[in-house]
């Protein structure tokens, strides 16, 4: 690992196993999505085969509420993963022993806190580095013999789309370690969803395509004119069936509009889980849904391998994909507000905020804005940002944006370039939306 990893980061990696061998009782706080999950699992996981008590709080969002909670454990030794980043500061000044596994867009370095994110490095974290990995790089730090929990890290891996224009930085010396140890197998991609077709066509919203996902009759006609028989799966086609049915998924998502770059990036390669019996893509589906919907404990349990886990998400997620693909056909139908600079929308009635935003950039949102999506069932407001990389080029950058625009009304804000989410006062929103907007005009006029 020393010749893989930078020196200063195995530094940091070996204070934090000391800091967690020298307690018995650890409590650990995660982000509730893909990553956060995964991150959560490998965690649990560690601590479980090194004999330590733990309890594990996922967080939909670290904020000064959040923070309180922190504050008032009854714990003298914290993890934080995947979170943490934007509270630094705050986390220095407690009195008890804190390891941070973030990855997000560094705000300040810790002073007592025992922090590693892989920007401290000179590595990207929106690209090649996310909460799952560091807490894998931890957790091989504490015990060698842990390396078998990379299957976990890559849900993490995929859940956050560090996949989707090739590995980098250390995810690569994760493949690498989890390819020689039998752990991790690379697939080739493909526009066509794996599955049963009639099933995941449907349910299909990466990507969505406009006619075909959500409907019965859209997806019978796809079939038939690529002259596929019902019942069958992926793996059933033959190569000229994959040919044609590629053909006409790529011909339909040109005419909505969907950039060659984003259908490149549909077509990724996958990873299986050897260990796991499934792709990387498809756990971290039910890591996400579990985490989302409020059953964290049962995806955690799930990651660490429970059967009964793995059936009762994979349930869930498959309950949760109608819900998404509804919500999807719907949101496509009244279409996205446009902003001189970004277009948004409201997910209040149906929730999926984060999923939603991502779908609505990728395959029916203005390509050249990036995509807000707000849920106003609570105050205050949660939102999420996402961008394309086309965007990053003109000089946007999601993270500094949200958190100036949601800060600008009282509220938080951060996260990535190209994916940031935050929290403002319901009262204030249309005044975000117009900072935002503002802010992200800015930016791009900064970096003509």
């Amino acid at each position: 690992m020393e010749d893989k990893v930078p020196s200063k980061l195995l530094t940091t990696l070996s204070k934090a196993a000391d800091i967690v061998r020298g307690h018995d009782f650890i409590q650990v706080f995660s982000h509730y999505d893909a990553d956060g999950v995964s991150s959560a699992t490998i965690l649990a996981k560690t601590l479980l085969r090194a004999g330590k008590e733990f309890r594990v709080t996922l967080f939909t969002t670290l904020n000064d509420y959040n923070m309180d909670v922190i504050r008032n454990t009854k714990a003298d030794c914290i993890i934080i993963s995947d979170l943490g980043a934007s509270y630094i500061d705050q986390l220095d000044e407690m009195d008890c022993d804190i390891v941070v596994l973030d990855h997000h867009t560094i705000i300040s370095e810790a002073k007592r806190v025992c922090y590693a994110n892989p920007h401290l490095y000179g590595i990207d974290g929106m690209t090649s580095g996310c909460g799952a990995t560091m807490c894998l790089l931890f957790s091989v730090t504490m015990d060698e013999n842990n390396w078998d929990l990379v299957q976990i890290a890559f849900a993490g891996i995929a859940g956050d789309r560090q996949h989707i224009n090739g590995l980098s930085g250390l995810n690569t010396y994760l493949l690498e370690e989890g390819t020689k140890r039998g752990y991790i197998e690379r697939m080739q991609g493909s526009l066509i969803p794996a599955g049963d077709l009639q099933t995941e066509l449907f349910l299909v919203t990466d990507p969505y395509i406009r006619g075909v996902s959500g409907s019965v009759e859209g997806v019978a006609k796809l079939m038939s004119d690529a002259g596929i028989p019902n019942g069958k799966t992926f793996m059933d086609l033959t190569e000229e069936e994959r040919r044609r049915l590629s053909s006409l998924i790529a011909i339909k998502l040109t005419e909505q509009g969907v950039q060659l770059s984003s259908m490149n990036e549909i077509a990724r390669d996958r990873y299986y889980l050897t260990g796991m019996k499934m792709d990387a893509e498809y756990l971290s589906a039910i890591l996400n849904n579990c985490g989302r919907s409020g059953i964290g404990g049962i995806g955690i349990a799930a990651g660490m391998g429970d059967e009964r886990c793995i059936n009762e998400g994979a349930k869930q997620n498959q309950e949760s994909a109608k819900l998404v693909v509804e919500s999807m056909v719907d949101l496509d139908r009244r279409g996205l507000t446009q902003m001189e600079h970004i277009q948004w929308f409201d997910s209040t009635d149906s929730g999926f905020t984060g999923m939603l935003c991502g779908i609505a950039m990728q395959s029916i949102g203005d390509h050249s804005k990036p995509t807000i999506g707000m849920n106003k069932s609570n105050d205050p407001v949660n939102l999420s940002s996402r961008g394309m990389w086309c965007q990053l080029d003109r000089g946007v950058d999601l993270a500094k944006a949200m958190r100036e625009a949601c800060a600008s009304v009282g509220g938080q804000g951060g996260g990535h370039k190209i994916a940031a989410g935050g929290s403002v006062p319901l009262d204030r929103v249309d005044e975000f939306l117009q900072n935002l907007d503002r802010i992200i005009g800015e930016q791009i006029s900064s970096a003509m």
